[in-house]
């Protein structure tokens, strides 16, 4: 069951949230992929610069991250104080 975003992020409790994103039915993500033979370590690179590029476009820090060959994990940070920059810009 889905739940909001509000039920789910308490600034109040922790600014920092470990995030994990997995592949599903053997496929890789990077690496090589033992059973078709081919090669996917060129989109751990595509993974990091779309990240830096995402963070420049949120209040949030990447503190920490680790990126396998059917997953990654990452840990980020909510800057709170940006994000409430940009609140008190926008009025």
């Amino acid at each position: 069951m889905t739940r909001a975003r509000g039920s789910l992020i308490d600034l109040e409790s922790t600014t920092y949230y470990h995030c994990i994103s997995r592949c599903v039915r053997r496929a890789f993500l990077c690496g090589e992929d033992r059973f078709s033979g081919q090669n996917y370590e060129h989109r751990r690179e595509w993974i990091v610069e779309r990240t830096a590029y995402q963070v420049k476009s949120f209040a949030i820090e990447v503190a920490s991250y680790a990126i396998m060959s059917n997953h990654y994990h990452i840990v980020l940070r909510v800057n709170v104080e940006q994000a409430n920059d940009w609140r008190s810009q926008c009025h």
